[in-house]
């Protein structure tokens, strides 16, 4: 867990990242910054995204950048362990 998306990018760990689970609202670079940053990069991970304050145009651009998935704060547990099934190749599991 890292405080920023700047203290992310600079932890040497971004190579070694299977699953990026990020908010869209931080402090400093925001989520999908931090995600084009990466792409930018050829080096993103599988990403899910999680937000309070979805929208649909924030929605499609996370997605057409290549997110799996953005969720709506409060999520379900269910919906969080679906999706990191399918981030980590482990094949999802059914979501109650």
């Amino acid at each position: 867990m890292f405080e920023s998306a700047e203290a992310f990018l600079a932890s040497g760990e971004v190579a070694d990242t299977a699953c990026l689970v990020s908010d869209i609202k931080m402090t400093g670079m925001s989520g999908i910054e931090m995600h084009e940053h990466l792409l930018a990069q050829g080096n993103a991970p599988a990403t899910i995204f999680v937000t309070a304050y979805p929208t649909p145009a924030l929605e499609a651009k996370a997605t057409v950048n290549g997110a799996l998935v953005l969720l709506q704060k409060p999520y379900r547990a269910a919906d969080m362990s679906y999706w990191l099934s399918i981030a980590i190749g482990s094949g999802p599991t059914p979501v109650p």
